[in-house]
C-alpha cells in the first residue's frame, strides 16, 4: 500500500507528531511507501516564491493521484484544521481514495472531514497496527462542527 501522509508541520508539536507517525507508519508490515511533504523540500528555487509555490502544488497532488490511500493527522487550532491538509483530505476524497484520519487532540472534528474518513484512529499504536492492505472502517463519533 502506498499512503500520502498529510499534515501540518509549523511548529515543534505538529512535528514531533508527524515524526510519530512516520515511525508508526515505517513498522506497519500493510505499507509499502510512504510520500511524507515534510521529507520533501524544494530545493531549486526560493522558498514562498510563486515558483516554489507551484512546484510544491505539483508535487503534492501529484503524489495524492499515485497514492492508494491517505493518512491525514488533523491538527485543530481552535476550530480551525489546517488548511493545506483540509485541500489534502478533500482531493483525495474526489478521487475516491481511502482518508484514514489521525487525531490526537480531544476537540471536535469539522463534518466535512468526519463525512470523509474512511478511518478515525487516535493512538499512535492504532496507526502502526492498523491494516492498509483491507481498510477496516472506524467512524468518529464526536460532537462536529
Amino acid at each position: 500500500m502506498n499512503l500520502y501522509l498529510a499534515s501540518p508541520f509549523f511548529n515543534d508539536d505538529q512535528i514531533n507528531r508527524v515524526s510519530k507517525i512516520e515511525l508508526a507508519l515505517s513498522k506497519n508490515k500493510t505499507v509499502d511507501n510512504v510520500f511524507s511533504p515534510r521529507k520533501s523540500e524544494i530545493k531549486d528555487c526560493k522558498i514562498g516564491s510563486e515558483e516554489w509555490s507551484k512546484k510544491v502544488f505539483k508535487l503534492d497532488t501529484d503524489e495524492i493521484k499515485k497514492a492508494d490511500a491517505i493518512i491525514a493527522i488533523i491538527d485543530y487550532v481552535d476550530d480551525n484544521v489546517d488548511s493545506g491538509t483540509a485541500f489534502e483530505i478533500g482531493y483525495a476524497n474526489s478521487m475516491n481514495k481511502p482518508v484514514i484520519v489521525f487525531h490526537e487532540k480531544d476537540n471536535n472534528v469539522n463534518l466535512m472531514i468526519s463525512n470523509s474518513l474512511n478511518a478515525y484512529l487516535t493512538k499512535f499504536d492504532e496507526v502502526e497496527q492498523y491494516n492498509f492492505k483491507t481498510l477496516p472502517k472506524s467512524s468518529y463519533t464526536g460532537k462536529v462542527f
